[in-house]
């Protein structure tokens, strides 16, 4: 997805209802917590509300020349043991805040990395990283801050109207006035701050989205002299999130703004006619006074009640985001229950039919073959034949259309999946090595594996010279994406990583395609060993490779057209002659 589609892409939308529950769901764990930082917020509150009946007194003492010392010292104690309940009150709702976060990213992260692989595949890798980090960090407010506000400010403000109330029945019906006008503008900003928050967060993905594409292709962005063009692209989507930002921001500061509105015109108001009636002696001077008061500390619960009005409006559209993120479907894993079988895997795909996506053709039609057990099986044919995607259903990666896959006689669809993925070696195409030490990446798929295990892969895949070279031997970091290894030991490293999971099914993709002529025989030669206890499926393109293997499948437009030896296969086939005599000879040079 490009900036520019991103941006017309319309924001995903909640019912408030859903909001709410999504909202809660974040909010229950820590509602006890939450309690008591608003019940301290709230004891703040109602010290602060004493204060103005203080100064009342201070005034009616001042008018009949009596002592003020005890008043003073009132006033004082009720500012100091407000602020100080108040500053407990906050720091419980901040911490309490980021365990909101923490919460919402360890369960989205969770989630994230069970996701099936065709919902990664549609979906852009930047845009998932700025919901763990970005969204969920707008979640803090509206969870804590917000729902406390709220109350706290709702109850703040029922008071000081009460109170204002008691003393002025006229000068509080003004001040009403005043903040219900103004008030109803306020609540018609806030959609539009909702709308630009929602887009400026998907434009913050977008930004993570060309970063990660770029990094991911650094050399190549390098050597295409290509880093101006990419700096431009980032620039774009970081304007776009500008854009966004600000426009959020100026239908904040307009809310804001019109609090402060609402308490000068207020202001205003009442010091004009409370005036009137201090002269006409319908009140007191310490009244008008201590109704002042009030009005100054009517600012605050209102300044909160927009507050929370606000952090909702921006938390729902993070809200929003998480959730769209949260319906991606997953895979159902368990922990492993234990092997389910022991030797070599038999492997079976009967009248296989299988697309990525409905709006896309069949990348198998009808794909039948069966591989009995120990031995060395390649799939050979032209790009785009579907031989890739053999392995992508064996491991469930994507699950068939039609027909039927088993493994030693059953639906691959009964088995486990973590019991089915903990019983096979897969080496991928890239062969990707991740960011962190060697040692970290050969135990990745086999976490459990001793020194003596190690050090016996490490021979196999003839990587055992690396290891002695590297200053740090097994404990080397090897870059992001193994980016300090060559291709062809990046691949070696892939393959030894298979090999220590002790799999019953090892399925190479191309496995030796970046080895130089002497590693790609070491390597072969060990892969014939492991094929007599293992059963190895091999996507190749090299005839050295393909004419050691027990069985060739031929596969073209997506089904199988022969199966049979290297000789068999070059009589009978003319397909599998050409390649032979064109492709094969050609990569094996």
């Amino acid at each position: 997805m490009t900036t520019a589609e991103s941006a017309e892409k319309p924001p995903v939308r909640l019912p408030a209802r859903e909001t709410w529950r999504a909202l809660y769901a974040h909010f229950r764990p820590h509602r006890w917590v939450v309690a008591l930082g608003a019940s301290l917020a709230l004891v703040g509150t109602v010290t602060a509300l004493a204060q103005p009946l203080a100064a009342k007194s201070l005034v009616d003492k001042l008018g009949r020349d009596e002592s003020i010392t005890g008043v003073l010292l009132l006033l004082t104690g009720l500012v100091v043991l407000g602020t100080a309940i108040e500053a407990v009150g906050t720091y419980i709702l901040e911490r309490t805040a980021e365990s909101v976060v923490l919460a919402a990213r360890r369960s989205l992260i969770g989630r994230l990395l069970r996701l099936r692989l065709s919902e990664v595949e549609r979906t852009q890798p930047g845009d998932l990283m700025s919901r763990v980090t970005s969204d969920t960090t707008l979640l803090r407010a509206v969870t804590t801050q917000s729902i406390v506000s709220a109350a706290t400010g709702g109850l703040a403000f029922l008071a000081t109207i009460v109170m204002m109330g008691l003393m002025d029945a006229v000068l509080l019906g003004v001040t009403l006035g005043v903040i219900v006008l103004i008030g109803g503008c306020v609540g018609l900003l806030m959609p539009k701050i909702a709308q630009a928050t929602k887009r400026s967060q998907e434009a913050v993905g977008e930004i993570s989205t060309v970063l990660e594409r770029a990094f991911g292709a650094f050399r190549t962005v390098k050597a295409s002299g290509a880093e101006e063009r990419e700096t431009e692209v980032v620039s774009k989507a970081a304007r776009e999130a500008w854009r966004h930002g600000v426009r959020s921001a100026k239908w904040q500061s307009a809310a804001w703004s019109s609090v402060g509105l609402a308490v000068q015109v207020s202001f205003l108001a009442v010091l004009g006619i409370g005036g009137a009636r201090v002269a006409s002696g319908a009140i007191s001077v310490s009244t008008l006074v201590a109704f002042l008061l009030f009005l100054f500390y009517l600012i605050d619960p209102v300044s909160k009640l927009v507050e929370a009005a606000s952090q909702y409006q921006v938390g729902s559209a993070a809200i929003a985001r998480i959730v769209e993120a949260e319906r991606l479907e997953t895979e159902a894993l368990s922990p492993p229950q234990g092997a389910w079988g022991t030797g070599p895997a038999a492997v079976v795909f009967k009248d296989v039919a299988f697309r990525y996506r409905d709006d896309l053709p069949f990348v198998h039609q009808g794909v039948s073959f069966e591989v009995p057990g120990a031995g060395m099986t390649a799939f050979v044919g032209p790009s785009g034949a579907g031989k890739t995607t053999v392995f992508g259903l064996i491991e469930r990666f994507y699950e068939a259309d039609g027909g039927r896959i088993t493994v030693d006689g059953k639906d691959i669809r009964e088995w486990p999946l973590a019991d089915l993925r903990a019983s096979i070696g897969y080496v991928e195409q890239d062969a990707p090595v991740l960011s962190g030490t060697l040692r970290e990446n050969l135990v990745f798929a086999a976490p459990d594996a001793s020194e003596e295990q190690i050090r016996d892969v490490l021979v196999r895949a003839r990587l055992d010279a690396l290891v002695d070279r590297l200053p740090d031997g097994l404990e080397t970091v090897v870059g992001h994406r193994g980016s300090k290894l060559s291709g062809g030991e990046r691949q070696r490293v892939a393959i030894a990583r298979a090999l220590l999971r002790r799999p019953r099914l090892l399925l190479l993709d191309e496995a030796t395609s970046q080895l130089d002529a002497v590693n790609e025989m070491a390597l072969r030669d060990v892969v014939a060993e492991v094929s007599r206890e293992v059963t190895v499926l091999v996507v190749a393109h090299r005839l050295s490779t393909v004419t050691l293997a027990d069985r060739i499948v031929v596969m073209d437009a997506g089904k199988v057209r022969a199966v049979g030896t290297h000789e068999e296969l070059v009589a009978s086939d003319p397909l599998y002659g050409e390649l032979a005599a064109t492709q094969f000879l050609a990569t094996a040079r």
